[in-house]
């Protein structure tokens, strides 16, 4: 317990400078602190926070870059009484030139102990911080580099500049936009005024209404590919922000209105309208006790060898798939099992075998990188659709996973194989090209396979699976709420019915969920073990939907007890990113797959989703032994007449929302 009380570091970045001007004792020196801001969550509450480090760094003879990184310029020294000072100064520092407009220092050994009094002196003088919630603006501005200026709400007193040398000040107000809203100042486009609501706002929610994040329409509808999801979700992130600031407003418009703007955005998403033939099906049946289950620890190295013959073909890979579904992969089997998994790899192919179907894949990806490499910009003007591809890219490339030590630091060469990567799939299925949330389904992939080649093979059958959440009409998402609508009401009626009571039946606060698999619901590591179990396909179809149901299943309780509203649904399973067990959830998912396969008198629309076969709950035939790739086809609905003569009770009919609604008592 003591440890969920430690600080939660959210951004850390090195490198951020304040120019300081001292003139302690009558003299003026020129002084470059460098230091460490953050930002954390302490209890619940946000803060920034500025700690110089150790080395305080007098510039009186150093050398300063202008904004292209060959002009150098040497600082004028100031004769007399300080030259003596001036030396040591010079001394105790070596100066480091890198490629991005930037000086770096590296302290040598100091033996002045005086100077090293002055040193802590300045560094507990310029250190500070605050919360979030006191901040008023901050503006940017730009100088050969960025630098921010905070304003606080209740002081007059000016915070120190910070000065981002080495680039971060994007990252910083990217981590930032996670707990307060940044809109900017009407007559200064350069300062962005502050402005948080009663509770901070997770990254989960604003990322899915954000503007710029998770393409939720195509790109491809617009030449500007944001202009598209400005008219909507602009509208949609205003209103929950005025909902959360409500008090303060002293209005707050229905949670309907809410569920209208979501329908306009999400044109065709409402989880009511059966498709064809124009009926839901809501059964009221006993499905029993929920059965325990018991799950291990992860597949060795030495287990996986094992089933492995002489020439290199996997054994007994059903019995194999069950190992990992329940306790997933040792990392160090990862990037071999990995490409079994997504079907890079075939389960019955020898070493020599892979070997050349590895050679030829890397001819094919090259051969596929050298025709947008080759694109002249002359080209490139004439092509917007590539040209719109590589913004987004480069966009969502500079905010993944940047916490990652994989991906942290400036010019990282994991963060140039992600743009490639995804530069590359866009010749592979131009027609999709690239659309944001992708770069978080590659992130994983490539950090664990190490390899351009072998990640972006990876990453082309992971978005087998995943391309119909993409598509322009977004069928794959549209299906996979009406799936999950269907499950959570057969699994509790009274948690669903409460939902719906709420606006929330259509389980809009489940899409991001389900558009990039729990990739910004679970830590790093976490996700990693999640997709691996999931990759096997047991020990049903779609156990994703079902992993949603555990979930919700232990928020159920919090949600109703509290009678939460619409607003507050929405607040509560996002304020759940990052504290989720992800242990706990494929313990329960599990059982609650076993429950709903223990049922005799499974409605044939729930079978249908879960790939069991009619009445007996018995698992179709794994679609990954098949060699199938993709997702799998959208289920239809069942009829109500067709339920109600296979006995599943007495039919009686209503209207919701403008659509028929069979219910089976």
């Amino acid at each position: 317990m003591a440890a969920d009380t430690l600080p939660k570091v959210i951004y850390e970045h090195d490198g951020v400078f304040i120019h300081s001007n001292s003139d302690d004792d009558g003299i003026e020196q020129d002084l470059l602190l460098s230091g460490s801001l953050r930002i954390v969550d302490k209890d619940g509450e946000i803060v920034v926070e500025y700690k110089p480090l150790e080395d305080t760094v007098d510039t009186s003879n150093m050398l300063c870059a202008g904004k292209d990184s060959s002009s150098v310029m040497e600082w004028a020294q100031c004769p007399g009484e300080r030259s003596h000072q001036l030396l040591e100064a010079q001394q105790s520092y070596e100066t480091e030139w890198d490629m991005v407009n930037a000086v770096s220092f590296k302290r040598k050994t100091c033996t002045n102990g005086e100077g090293a009094l002055n040193h802590s002196h300045e560094r507990s003088r310029w250190a500070f911080s605050f919360s979030v919630s006191d901040l008023r603006s901050i503006t940017m501005k730009e100088e050969g580099w960025s630098y921010l200026v905070f304003k606080l709400k209740e002081s007059s007193a000016s915070l120190p500049v910070l000065h981002f040398h080495q680039g971060g000040s994007t990252e910083f107000l990217d981590s930032l936009r996670r707990f307060a809203l940044l809109s900017e100042a009407p007559d200064d486009e350069t300062c962005l005024l502050v402005s948080t609501p009663n509770k901070a706002l997770s990254q989960s929610f604003e990322n899915l209404l954000d503007d710029n994040n998770y393409g939720l329409v195509h790109q491809k509808l617009k030449k500007d590919p944001y202009v598209t999801t400005l008219g909507g979700f602009s509208k949609v992130t205003n209103y929950i922000y005025d909902a959360f600031r409500g008090s303060e407003e002293q209005h707050q418009r229905p949670p309907e209105e809410m569920a209208d703007l979501l329908g306009e955005v999400i044109p065709g998403l409402e989880i009511n309208q059966q498709e064809e033939p124009g009926f839901e099906v809501i059964t009221r049946i006993d499905l029993g006790p929920r059965p325990e289950v018991q799950r291990r620890g992860p597949l060795s190295a030495e287990d996986w060898a094992r089933h492995q013959d002489p020439e290199g073909r996997m054994l007994n890979v059903p019995r194999l798939k069950q190992v990992i579904f329940k306790g997933g992969l040792c990392h160090a089997v990862r990037k071999e099992a990995w490409k079994f998994l997504l079907g890079y790899f075939p389960w019955d192919s020898s070493l020599e075998e892979r070997k050349a179907l590895q050679r030829a894949k890397t001819d094919e990806y090259f051969r596929m990188k050298l025709q947008w490499k080759s694109v002249s910009e002359e080209q490139e003007r004439r092509n917007s659709r590539l040209r719109d591809y590589r913004s987004l890219i480069e966009k969502d490339v500079n905010r993944t996973d940047r916490t990652n030590r994989f991906y942290e630091g400036i010019d990282n060469p994991g963060l140039v194989l992600l743009h490639d990567i995804l530069m590359t799939y866009c010749m592979y299925d131009f027609d999709l090209g690239y659309v944001q949330g992708m770069s978080d389904l590659l992130s994983p992939i490539l950090y664990v396979m190490e390899n351009e080649v072998d990640a972006f093979w990876c990453f082309v059958s992971f978005m087998d699976q995943m391309h119909q959440n993409f598509e322009e009409q977004m069928q794959g998402m549209k299906t996979q709420l009406i799936q999950l609508s269907t499950l959570l009401r057969l699994l509790d009626s009274v948690f669903w019915n409460y939902l719906e009571s709420q606006d929330s039946g259509y389980l809009y606060f489940c899409f991001r969920w389900l558009l990039i698999r729990f990739k910004r619901e679970l830590s790093f590591q976490d996700v990693l073990r999640l997709w691996e179990v999931m990759w096997t396909g047991l020990p049903c179809q779609n156990f994703h939907l079902l992993v949603c149901c555990a979930i919700l299943d232990s928020e159920k309780h919090k949600i109703m007890e509290e009678n939460y509203g619409f607003n507050e649904i929405l607040k509560h399973i996002n304020e759940l990113s990052m504290k989720l067990d992800i242990e706990e959830i494929l313990h329960k998912a599990e059982a609650i797959c076993l429950q709903i396969k223990g049922c005799k008198d499974l409605p044939h629309s729930i079978s249908d989703i879960l790939g069991f076969a009619t009445g007996a709950g018995a698992p179709r035939s794994d679609r990954s032994e098949r060699g199938s790739r993709g997702s799998p086809p959208p289920a239809t609905p069942t009829h109500p007449q067709e339920a109600f003569s296979n006995g599943h009770g007495h039919l009686r009919e209503t209207s919701h929302n403008g659509c028929k609604v069979a219910f089976i008592s």
